[in-house]
């Protein structure tokens, strides 16, 4: 085994999936976002994952309200910046993908293929929804599929490729990784490979110890052992998942859009800082080293912070 590395911790600070009734602590609008962003830093994130929404909290794609959230967390932060390219659902894949040639960031996600990405069941927390949209927003994913065929993930890799933006590529499922396997052969994929499980979802592979370990050896055998990796840990178990896979030699995500809360009891998190502290200290315990957004840039292998375009 390679010599250990210290750990790189990221946070997703808002996503495209909770919506603002779910949670008074839970960043909407793009003051909020980064402000939580920058706190998330400070507290530890070498790197912060970033959607866009609008004041309401609506998640939306355009250049005007990304350009705010960004540059705004830029100013105060040296953190790595990502951007998303999954976007929301609703959402066109030319919308999504089209921040990756507006902004350039260091590193963007990357969907390893179609999935049919469903959470409608959280409309059973928005008994009185603060806003319209949240209801129809969410009950609508039981008839939707996150589309990401070949021909986007090419589209999508190569971009990321030309403006030398690293692709986070985000797994939902085992056949996925043979999606990915197929485009490294191809010569399409020519960065290091960095791979973020996202299990537990509604029409992904479920989120257990034995599934993950299962989807890390996969992964190995057929993209090399020299990937890195982390884990999305939706719910109430992020902190659980967060932990193992660190153990597994990765690294690890917290953040609001994966978890709303702070405990497996339901004690809701009042910020992305405090799930960043949170595993931050669960880490130092364990003898880890916590990378700084520097020493996250060399493992990673990035452009930096001065060659985006926000």
């Amino acid at each position: 085994m390679a010599k250990r590395t210290k750990v790189i911790i990221s946070a997703a600070i808002t996503g495209a999936i909770h919506t603002p009734t779910m949670s008074p602590y839970f960043p909407a609008s793009p003051e909020q976002i980064s402000r939580q962003a920058v706190d998330a830093a400070k507290a530890g994130a070498a790197v912060v994952h970033i959607h866009a929404r609008r004041d309401d909290g609506m998640p939306v794609g355009d250049f005007a309200t990304f350009r705010r959230i960004l540059s705004a967390i830029r100013r105060e932060t040296d953190a790595v910046i990502g951007i998303t390219t999954g976007g929301a659902n609703g959402m066109s894949t030319e919308e999504r993908f089209s921040v990756i040639e507006e902004f350039q960031p260091e590193m963007a996600s990357a969907n390893g293929g179609s999935m049919n990405f469903c959470y409608h069941k959280l409309a059973a927390q928005l008994q009185n929804p603060l806003h319209e949209w949240e209801v129809p927003y969410v009950t609508r994913t039981y008839d939707n599929v996150f589309k990401n065929t070949f021909q986007d993930m090419e589209y999508c890799i190569r971009t990321m490729n030309k403006y030398g933006t690293l692709p986070e590529y985000e797994v939902f499922d085992y056949g996925q990784l043979s999606n990915l396997a197929f485009f490294k052969k191809e010569g399409v994929i020519t960065q290091p490979i960095y791979i973020q499980f996202v299990p537990g979802v509604m029409g992904g592979f479920p989120m257990s110890n034995e599934g993950m370990l299962f989807m890390i050896d996969q992964a190995k055998k057929l993209l090399g052992s020299d990937i890195q990796y982390s884990t999305v840990a939706g719910g109430r178990r992020m902190f659980r998942y967060a932990t193992m896979m660190a153990l597994q030699g990765g690294n690890v995500r917290v953040g609001m859009e994966d978890g709303l809360y702070i405990t497996p009891s339901g004690e809701l998190a009042v910020s992305n800082a405090a799930q960043v502290a949170k595993i931050k200290g669960i880490l130092e315990a364990l003898d880890y080293e916590i990378a700084s957004p520097g020493e996250a840039r060399e493992l990673l292998h990035l452009k930096g912070g001065d060659k985006v375009n926000f």
